[in-house]
């Protein structure tokens, strides 16, 4: 018992004694508590610093301390703090100070910029708060050295532009004071006015013919002018008229843009966003503002302006200003006309370029401009210009395709739309965000639609019935997200394109069109180009009939064929529009026809 005793006593002892090294250890260890991040943005308040770091962690080591590098270079301040043996190199530099229970900051030699750097030990995380030295060569110094010159600079170039805009102003007014003004012409706004020959004058019942602006002189004019904002206090004397269209973010008002005392107006569209709207307003304001996107397809912008805020008007509102366009939208239009083969081509194949405008990454001229995605694409978001041509509008949930933004940029855009014009990945919610060319396939799937809208009402179909828009017999009037994915998702339903529809041998073409716009897979759609291509196409043809319709019956051995040829397939535009394309084999054909007449 003595013996088997002593031995029992023996093990004790020497695992009492292992578990009381152990914990010294980890005291040791557990000591050291830093904090331990990569990278970290400071919050300076006078000669303190508090590194902004959300991580700690216990040093592995008991010789590690805590320590802090404090660097600032032309772009940002940062922090990064960890633990670190102070016995090795950290980034070329040996700790001399570190016994300290506060990190007291120490400058050291850079040449990408300022460092400091410091270390401490026996306090939780105290490399978190870091303190530098208010003398000659402290943090002061860090300010008055660094601060003050890049205020300074930063004030250079806003003062030259101001002086140099003052100066450019001045001899501009004093050039106009010595011009003696013309008594035809109505005074123009500081932004570049409709042309006034075609505008109201003296009350008279004449509305301004705004479509013919992108085919008339001035029209050039005015592209240099549009899409800029007013930038003066005085606001323009515009009097709504008459509200015309309202939406789920403004109403859209007829309102009259005076030009002087003598009664001589314009008949312009104000559309009103009220301030819980700010957002919507701010985005189509940035939208417009691209010079870039000046296109006769699209609807003119002139300007935007804020009102209200004010003792007489204290609900504040944001004002578009744009031109305006009699005929109403597409969807009205389509409502109470019918169109004929001439019309739908005509009106088909110009929502076809201003969307292929929208989508390219370059203008008609090869200058370089962002793709916009519209995202909302439906009927009445097209207005009529006239019976043979649309412009886009409304361009709210817009989106630039800037090749600058990332992934989580696009994702947070949401899922937005009208439902009964969402494509299938919208309903389902699984657009690639990493492939820009999957917004411009989901205006593809909306144009389709229209397109549906527009040939349901032509003239060649046969038996035309009343208008009804897309899915119109199978959902309500107001469908819901949910049961258009059932419709669209689940039961893979299309708008129905009779057999007779397909008679027509342009028809047949055009419906084919459709339905490859709006193919389930997005990546199979047509791109807005190639529609343009395919429409210039019917466009050749219907012209080159024309001809060999009035041309005189010469003696010939070869037949003549008026019928329609098949598509040529679809080349690659991702740098432009080309909206005189022609093939090879109609140039030949109408070569041959030419001769014989």
């Amino acid at each position: 018992m003595g013996r088997g005793g002593c031995g029992l006593w023996a093990q004790t002892s020497v695992l009492l004694c292992f578990c009381l090294l152990q914990a010294q250890s980890f005291t040791l260890i557990k000591s050291n508590l830093c904090k331990w991040c990569d990278h970290s943005s400071p919050v300076c308040e006078d000669n303190v610093c508090m590194s902004n770091c959300s991580l700690t962690s216990y040093c592995t080591l008991a010789e590690e301390v805590c320590v802090a590098i404090w660097r600032k270079d032309n772009v940002s301040v940062s922090v990064r703090t960890l633990c670190y043996n102070p016995q090795d190199m950290l980034e070329n530099i040996m700790l001399t100070n570190y016994s300290s229970k506060e990190c007291l900051m120490t400058p050291q030699h850079s040449e990408d910029g300022l460092l400091f750097i410091c270390g401490c030990i026996g306090e939780h995380e105290c490399n978190d708060r870091l303190i530098f030295d208010k003398g000659v060569n402290g943090f002061s110094k860090l300010k008055s050295k660094d601060v003050i010159p890049v205020v300074v600079i930063s004030l250079v170039p806003p003062l030259l532009v101001a002086v140099i805009a003052t100066m450019a102003f001045y001899l501009y007014r004093t050039r106009q004071l010595g011009k003696k003004p013309k008594d035809w012409g109505p005074r123009r706004t500081h932004y570049q006015s409709l042309d006034p020959a075609e505008c109201q004058v003296n009350g008279s019942n004449y509305r301004s013919k705004l479509p013919s602006l992108s085919d008339d002189v001035n029209s050039e004019i005015s592209s240099t002018c549009a899409n800029n904002l007013n930038h003066n206090t005085e606001q323009l004397p515009i009097q709504l008229e008459a509200l015309v269209g309202k939406g789920r973010f403004a109403e859209v008002w007829r309102a009259r843009l005076s030009h002087n005392e003598g009664g001589q107006y314009e008949t312009v569209a104000v559309k009103i966003f009220p301030a819980v709207e700010y957002s919507s307003w701010c985005n189509e304001r940035a939208i417009f503002s691209d010079a870039n996107l000046k296109h006769e397809n699209i609807m003119q912008f002139l300007t935007a302006e804020e009102r209200g805020g004010t003792a007489a008007a204290p609900q504040r509102q944001y004002w578009l200003i744009m031109a305006y366009y009699n005929m109403g939208n597409l969807q009205d239009f389509l409502t109470g006309h019918i169109l004929t083969w001439t019309e739908l081509c005509s009106l088909a194949g110009s929502v076809a370029r201003g969307l292929a405008h929208l989508h390219s990454d370059t203008t008609p001229c090869g200058t370089l401009k962002v793709p916009i995605a519209h995202r909302d694409l439906k009927s009445s978001n097209i207005v009529l210009k006239n019976h043979s041509e649309c412009a886009l509008c409304d361009f709210g949930l817009a989106l630039q395709l800037d090749l600058s933004l990332t992934v989580d940029d696009f994702a947070n855009s949401g899922q937005v739309g009208t439902a009964r014009y969402m494509a299938p990945e919208v309903l389902e919610s699984r657009v690639n965000l990493e492939d820009l060319e999957s917004f411009k396939q989901i205006d593809i799937y909306s144009m389709a639609l229209v397109l549906w809208e527009m040939v349901s009402r032509c003239d060649v179909i046969g038996e035309v019935k009343s208008y009804e828009p897309p899915f119109g017999s199978k959902v309500c009037e107001k469908p819901c997200i949910d049961s258009m994915r059932d419709l669209v998702l689940r039961d893979r339903g299309r708008p129905d394109i009779p057999a007779s529809w397909t008679a027509h041998p342009g028809m047949k073409l055009v419906c084919a069109t459709i339905t490859e716009c709006w193919d389930h897979d997005p990546e199979a759609r047509l791109t807005a180009h190639c529609v343009v291509e395919r429409f210039n196409t019917l466009a050749q043809e219907e012209l080159e009939n024309s001809i060999c319709t009035h041309a005189p019956i010469l003696p010939s051995t070869e037949a003549q064929s008026p019928s329609l040829p098949s598509l040529p397939p679809c080349t690659d535009h991702s740098t432009g529009i080309h909206p005189h394309f022609t093939s090879d084999t109609q140039i030949s054909v109408s070569s041959r026809q030419l001769s014989q007449m």
